[in-house]
Parts: C-alpha cells; sequence; structure tokens
C-alpha cells in the first residue's frame, strides 16, 4: 500500500485516479480549490478507508503531514472554455501550483507524476505525435496559457528530475472522456452529448474535418496507473491512436442518444489544431498499455452518465 496525494482529485480525472487508487489498496489524499472540480465527483469516497479530502489551491504552499510515497499533478483547468474564463490561474497552477507540488514531492522523497497534455504539441507540423517532437505551440495565443504553462511544468519536472535527483513520471494525455465530465466542459465529447440530449443544435466549430483520438477515462486511468508503477521518467503519450474527424464524432452523438438535433457550424477558434494523434509506441513498449475501448462504446457509456446528469 502506498500513500498518494492527488492533486485536481475532485476533477474528471483525478477523481477517477482517486477511485482507482483505492480499489488498488492505496491511500489517497485528495487536494482541490473545486474551481472546476467537483465535490460529487468523489462524495462516495468519503465513506472509503484510506481517503481524505482538503480544500486547497496547489498555487499556494502545498503541504501533507505524514509520509507520502507519490504526489499526482492533476490540478489544472483543462476546458477552452476556461483558457478565456480564468486563464491567469491557469498559469499559476501550471507554474506555482507545479513548483509546490515538487516541493512536497522533494520533502517527502516521493515520486512525482506530471499530467501534462497533447496540447505541448500545439498545432503540429508531425503527425502522430511521437514524444520526440518539440510542438508547434502559439505563446500568446488564447490557448498558450494552457499550453505554456504545462510546457513550463514539464521544464521545471525534468529541472528536479535531474538537479534534485527527484523521480518523476509525465504524462501526456490525450483528449480523454468519460463520466464525471462538466456539463459545462466546453469540449467535444460533453458538448455534443449535453447538445444532443437537451434537443439543441449540435455545434461544430470549422468544416469539422478537424481531427481528434478519443480515449475513454478507463483506458485513460489504466495507462496513467500503469505509467506511475514504470520507471519510465521521460515524457510518455497517453491516449487513443485511433483518429476521427470532429464530423464523424457528433454522427456518432446523434446515432447513440437517438436525437433529431441538426448540425450547425460556427467559426474554428483561433489555434485550434487541425489534427491531433498520439503515437503510443513508447507506451506500448514500455508499459505494455494500448487502449481497448472504441469510440461508440465509451460514447454509449458517457451518454447515460449525462442523461442521468441532466434529468
Amino acid at each position: 500500500m502506498s500513500r498518494v496525494v492527488v492533486t485536481g482529485g475532485a476533477g474528471f480525472l483525478g477523481s477517477h485516479l482517486c477511485r482507482a487508487l483505492l480499489d488498488r489498496g492505496d491511500e489517497v489524499v485528495a487536494l482541490d480549490n473545486l474551481i472546476t472540480g467537483s465535490v460529487a465527483n468523489i462524495e462516495e469516497l468519503f465513506g472509503r478507508t484510506g481517503f481524505t479530502y482538503v480544500d486547497h489551491d496547489v498555487s499556494r504552499y502545498v503541504w501533507v503531514p505524514g509520509a507520502v510515497d507519490a504526489v499526482l499533478h492533476f490540478a489544472s483547468p483543462a476546458s477552452p472554455a476556461d483558457f478565456e474564463r480564468i486563464p491567469i490561474q491557469i498559469l499559476k497552477v501550471g507554474g506555482l501550483g507545479t513548483h509546490n507540488c515538487l516541493g512536497l514531492a522533494k520533502a517527502k522523497g516521493a515520486t512525482f507524476f506530471l499530467a501534462s497534455t497533447s496540447e505541448v504539441y500545439g498545432s503540429p507540423e508531425v503527425h502522430p505525435q511521437p514524444e520526440s517532437y518539440w510542438g508547434h505551440v502559439n505563446p500568446i495565443g488564447p490557448r498558450g496559457v494552457y499550453d505554456e504553462a504545462k510546457r513550463y511544468a514539464e521544464a521545471m519536472t525534468m529541472a528536479y528530475h535531474r538537479h534534485h535527483g527527484i523521480d518523476v513520471r509525465i504524462a501526456r494525455i490525450f483528449n480523454s472522456y468519460g463520466a464525471q465530465m462538466r456539463a459545462d466542459d466546453g469540449r467535444a465529447v460533453s458538448n455534443f452529448l449535453v447538445q444532443a440530449i437537451g434537443g439543441r443544435p449540435i455545434t461544430i466549430y470549422g468544416d469539422g474535418e478537424q481531427t481528434r483520438s478519443f480515449c475513454y477515462v478507463d483506458d485513460e486511468v489504466r495507462g496513467l496507473l500503469a505509467l506511475l508503477d514504470s520507471g519510465v521518467t521521460t515524457p510518455v503519450n497517453i491516449g487513443n491512436p485511433n483518429e476521427h474527424t470532429v464530423d464523424e464524432l457528433a454522427r456518432i452523438v446523434l446515432d447513440v442518444t437517438g436525437s433529431s438535433s441538426p448540425i450547425v457550424h460556427e467559426p474554428l477558434p483561433i489555434d485550434d489544431p487541425p489534427q491531433r494523434q498520439p503515437d503510443i509506441s513508447v507506451a506500448r513498449s514500455e508499459l505494455g498499455w494500448e487502449p481497448v475501448v472504441e469510440l461508440r462504446d465509451g460514447i454509449e457509456r458517457t451518454a447515460a452518465y449525462f442523461s442521468g446528469l441532466l434529468r
């Protein structure tokens, strides 16, 4: 059994991770200031042995009493809607928050795990994207607050690894989705499902031919834990390599929900990448991991969640 600190523990991915860690026998301390997370995501965990929740903003000094074996830094708003709404907080949690959590890991002699993102590749000029690709990011565009915060967080993580000898893990996460996403998350899967279930028009930005690689949350968490348990200290793509157009996603959502919502097109946001697909060769060879949930199956499971949420 390990004692694990999960920042952003009441968020979408963080809450699933807390549950998976408890299921395998670990003790979990979840930190979250609920700026985008929700206590509802972890409500069922409060009665479980070994679970503790602390309301805290990791952009301020972070301390957890007692032994800590791993610090998993998942705190960060990750929705395009948040990039405009709370850009300064995103930069702070990526910079100050990462620094504070690395400090906790250093003080405790713990492994530090950074939840990074495919956004470090920006609008990629290499396809699919291997971990060796340095990216093509606009640092002053509206997405830059998230992209550059994560790039800086990766740089700081590797600096602590090289200079202080901290054991580190870096996961580059690609478009994960599933239960416990926010209804107002602003990403394609949640937007389309909420619109379809509510009988509202499905909003596609651009012509819908831009591609993404959607990874169901169960697969994502399984990959994250495989990385945590490995000895790999360099970044690893954890995502689904099956590429789909946004239009194809919308058609699947309409079919799964049985909705008659029309599809409408709006202008493409600034710096929205035309394609995104992970090369998961490293995850396959080093972690023995690859996703198994097909997109339609994952959408069916996620639709069931949103149907219950929106009743």
